[in-house]
């Protein structure tokens, strides 16, 4: 009997119509263009500005793109995994709402939080069901709507985060194709540096916390970009180690969009052309959860079946990874 592995079947996205541009945000806080593009490289970014839409309605909508593309039957989904860390209410399941919506009436479903790294965690998960032959088809959604928890009197964040999906469906596979390897980092020492105060059993919301801006995202952004530098390009550089994989034989490397300067510091590290680099940040920011699922979303045409994909994210929490995948399928141009 073969091995089974888990293939990456189909890709849907979505991001909001609204755009928030730099020169927009130069009108609210002291920036330029300039400065950002520099900094980060982003230009503009998606804002969901709806206050009746959540971060359900972005996953929605990748899911429904997802399912118009494949012709997959919404009932044939055994799982939803929902990666955000901007879920619609603190207790009710945003996947639960999620897999009932789009028609997915036999998945069980659940959220799952790792900040920026939630959707290569969920992949890993995905994989770990299929590969035990339990489930044979699971949908990951990587979703935030990051508006909703950013101060945009705050320069430091307001610059870098943007609203957006994506979702995978994840497959089994006897061909060798699909999820190869991982590497899985957390340390609990990133616990200070990226993080929201207030809304948690460790300092429940009042008047006082709301005055105080405490449900805002904070971040120590010295710290959190030296860690992310060096560890996302370490796990990068190790997967690739670990499977006797030299810059030649990736294809792709698909990194989270967090800041241009730490996706090519990492494709550095491995020795990659940049015309392997997958790279939408200039048009979306960091979606957080969204990212990588946006990439693969964009780029699909591009991929071609038996490309060796590298993924590769780092967090907040600490929480980083990367994940050596094999593409599974062409794209038909329409």
């Amino acid at each position: 009997m073969s091995k089974i592995n888990a293939a990456i079947t189909a890709v849907g996205a979505y991001v909001p119509e609204d755009i928030l541009t730099n020169k927009m945000l130069e009108e609210m806080v002291e920036t330029n263009d300039e400065w950002i593009v520099s900094r980060t490289g982003i230009k503009e970014r998606r804002v969901l500005k709806d206050p009746s839409k959540g971060t359900s309605y972005l996953g929605i909508q990748a899911c429904k793109n997802l399912i118009q593309k494949s012709g997959i039957d919404p009932k044939e989904i055994d799982l939803l995994i929902f990666a955000t860390v901007t879920p619609d209410l603190p207790v009710a399941s945003t996947a639960a709402y999620t897999a009932t919506e789009i028609g997915a009436t036999n998945a069980f479903s659940y959220d799952l939080q790792a900040a920026c790294s939630s959707f290569l965690y969920g992949m890993s998960t995905a994989a770990a069901y299929i590969e035990s032959g339990k489930y044979k088809k699971i949908l990951v959604v990587g979703a935030d709507k990051m508006s909703s928890i950013i101060d945009y009197t705050d320069r430091a964040t307001c610059i870098i985060f943007g609203d957006g999906a994506g979702a995978a469906l994840f497959e089994p596979n006897e061909e060798g194709l699909g999820l190869q390897d991982e590497i899985l980092r957390s340390d609990g020492i990133g616990r200070a540096f990226l993080k929201i105060d207030a809304g948690g059993s460790l300092l429940p919301a009042s008047a006082e916390t709301v005055k105080n801006n405490q449900h805002y995202v904070y971040q120590d952004g010295k710290t959190v970009f030296k860690f992310a530098v060096s560890n996302m390009a370490d796990v990068s550089e190790q997967i690739m180690r670990k499977n006797n994989l030299t810059g030649d034989d990736v294809n792709w490397l698909v990194p989270h969009q967090a800041n241009k300067r730490i996706v090519d510091a990492t494709a550095k590290r491995m020795k990659l052309d940049a015309d392997k680099v997958l790279m939408n940040i200039q048009r979306y920011g960091n979606t957080t959860s969204a990212t990588l699922p946006l990439l693969l979303n964009d780029f699909e045409q591009q991929l071609k079946k038996g490309d060796n994909v590298i993924f590769a994210a780092f967090g907040g929490g600490f929480t980083w990874g990367s994940i050596y995948l094999k593409w599974a399928y062409n794209t038909l141009h329409n």
